[in-house]
């Protein structure tokens, strides 16, 4: 976004220094108190043009709102509009590669829709990582906060503690939600949006056992320990699970990767039998049908052995 609109600053400038110029050469002898006038005129034409382009800019899609909570879970410090950016020039490098290596354009076309997945692909990859981190931390955190409260201090006091003491993902969270209520916003709201914007099971039961306990009252600690201990057996339930559903994960790994590793296989054997498939067009659309359904099945089979606790 910054970038866009930075470039578009220096063109709009350039372009004003370019029309005063001409309007110099042209006017000089002629209208010697014209020139002020075409300066300011176009100055504004100029500055409302941006004005509205920096309008526009301001109201972002649904598509950018959630890509923008994405990319604030994964932790990237990317705007939405810059990822979108990065998406279109990663499509246009990878098709302008493949164009090169096989010189069809059908393929070609494959490249961008792969050009456009990866990232995607790389920002689902950091998004599972960082909640796998923080879900981690959660236990500690909650630990940390129950110490807190039995020794006195406040809800509010015990969340600044946890962000001086924590590491990432944990911390910045916590700040995220301190730096909220500074601005004015209650503990409940406060605590609403961090569970709205972090995906977390865990994080959503806390959340609601604070929220409840400040409504009807109650020992606090004792319910964070609780929460801590049902969390835990959580944690452990799903390891077990994972190591139950291992051979099925693999073997969906192993299908996947089977027919590109015989195809480079029989290229090392006889190049010309399997260069077939690439130079007749009849076989590059089997290739790209072969892909395609490779990835289907990869992810079938992912989904099947996936077991949500």
């Amino acid at each position: 976004m910054g970038i866009l609109v930075g470039i578009f600053t220096f063109i709009t400038i350039f372009l004003s220094l370019l029309t005063v110029s001409l309007n110099k050469k042209k006017e000089k002898n002629e209208h010697p108190k014209k020139d002020k006038t075409s300066i300011s005129t176009v100055l504004k034409q100029g500055n409302d043009k941006l004005k509205h382009v920096l309008i526009r800019q301001k109201k972002p899609t649904k598509k950018q709102n959630k890509l923008a909570q994405k990319l604030s879970v994964a932790g990237i410090p990317v705007k939405a509009e810059e990822f979108i950016i990065m998406q279109w020039m990663m499509a246009i490098i990878m098709a302008g590669v493949v164009y090169l290596v096989f010189g069809q354009v059908i393929l070609a076309l494959f490249g961008i829709i792969i050009g456009y997945m990866v990232p995607l692909i790389w920002l689902s990859g950091k998004q599972k990582k960082r909640i796998k981190q923080f879900n981690e931390g959660l236990p500690g955190m909650v630990s940390s906060m129950i110490g807190s409260l039995r020794a006195g201090f406040s809800m509010v006091q015990s969340l600044q503690m946890v962000a001086e003491e924590s590491y990432s993902p944990i911390k910045e969270e916590v700040q995220l939600v301190l730096k909220a209520m500074q601005y004015g916003t209650s503990l409940e709201d406060a605590l609403l949006d961090w569970k709205d914007r972090m995906p977390s099971k865990d994080l959503e039961l806390l959340v609601e056992a604070i929220l409840i306990q400040r409504q009807v009252g109650g020992n606090l600690a004792f319910l964070l320990d609780k929460i801590v201990e049902t969390t835990r057996e959580r944690t452990k339930l799903e390891n077990q699970i994972k190591t139950l559903t291992a051979q099925g994960r693999l073997s969906g790994i192993i299908i996947s990767a089977l027919p590109v590793g015989l195809g480079f296989l029989i290229y090392l054997i006889n190049p010309e039998y399997i260069l077939t498939l690439f130079t007749n067009p009849i076989g590059q659309i089997l290739v790209v049908i072969a892909l395609i359904g490779g990835i289907i099945g990869f992810f079938l089979v992912r989904k099947i052995t996936t077991i949500e606790v």
